[in-house]
């Protein structure tokens, strides 16, 4: 694949390229993005190595879509209008039911492959763009049958190249498990910086004395409202759930400080030690 288009080129679409790129050396990847600042940026960085629009969509063998997942419901039909048939299309994006209920019925749905790298970090922008970022992340698809299997060949044999991890799963279970992984701790971090925020006024204060068990539980608060909120928003029935089950543990917790039940409270901590062994087994 040598004309291959990246559609965002912030952190996960900037990724891309620069791995993509660094394995083949001959393709030409092209930029698009509503920031034209990005597109200069991702230019300077070479992570791009020209800009392109809609209209040039023609050419492309390999199309990236790595944009919040809200714009991304419009921006896909489109770009499948304006594919070839021998183009293979992919999203990055954290929600899955949602796109690939919008394109079911598509005339080139078999171009697409819906995609969900889980790699990342709080950083967003053409700066934040990581050589290497996808290497040994997991990367889930969803419908695989619905894509045409020589375009899905091509890119699971990229992500391959790539050095991740392929896991199969249809797009409602994708989106409640994620939910519990990964959306809730984006919740859980903003709102702990919130409330620190509000209570610790004195922001030199909050420099002094956050530890690196603070700094790392709220690194997440830095992320992107751009991108998180279209998240949570597509995902709202499964996120609820999360949070009401998180809330009701909190809750409980509360009350064993509250009945001075330290021995519980010991007991709830040692039996959440095991997710030690579930990560250690990941990594």
């Amino acid at each position: 694949m040598k004309n291959i288009f990246v559609i965002g080129v912030g952190l996960i679409g900037g990724s891309f390229a620069l791995d993509i790129k660094k394995q083949n050396s001959e393709c030409t990847i092209f930029g698009i993005d509503k920031n034209d600042d990005h597109l200069k940026e991702a230019l300077q960085l070479g992570i791009i190595d020209e800009k392109a629009e809609f209209e040039d969509l023609a050419r492309a063998e390999l199309v990236i879509i790595a944009i919040p997942v809200d714009a991304a419901l419009e921006v896909l039909p489109e770009v499948l209008d304006r594919v070839s048939d021998e183009a293979v299309v992919f999203d990055a994006g954290s929600t899955k039911e949602d796109i690939c209920f919008k394109v079911k019925h598509h005339s080139k749905r078999r171009n697409f492959l819906a995609a969900h790298p889980i790699a990342g970090t709080e950083y967003s922008g053409p700066s934040a763009a990581l050589l290497g970022l996808y290497k040994d992340k997991t990367n889930i698809i969803c419908e695989v049958e619905e894509t045409a299997f020589k375009l899905q060949e091509k890119v699971l044999r990229l992500f391959s190249d790539l050095g991740m991890r392929i896991r199969y799963m249809n797009p409602k279970a994708h989106d409640k498990h994620i939910a519990y992984v990964s959306h809730l701790s984006h919740i859980s971090s903003f709102m702990l910086g919130k409330t620190v925020i509000e209570k610790e006024k004195n922001e030199r204060d909050i420099f002094d004395m956050a530890g690196s068990g603070f700094e790392s539980t709220v690194r997440l608060a830095k992320s992107s409202p751009a991108m998180w909120t279209p998240i949570f928003k597509q995902n709202k029935t499964n996120v609820i759930e999360t949070l009401e089950e998180y809330i009701n543990n909190l809750k409980h917790f509360k009350q064993l400080m509250v009945d001075g039940d330290f021995e519980a409270v010991y007991n709830e901590m040692e039996t959440t030690n095991h997710i030690k062994e579930i990560l250690n087994g990941i990594n």
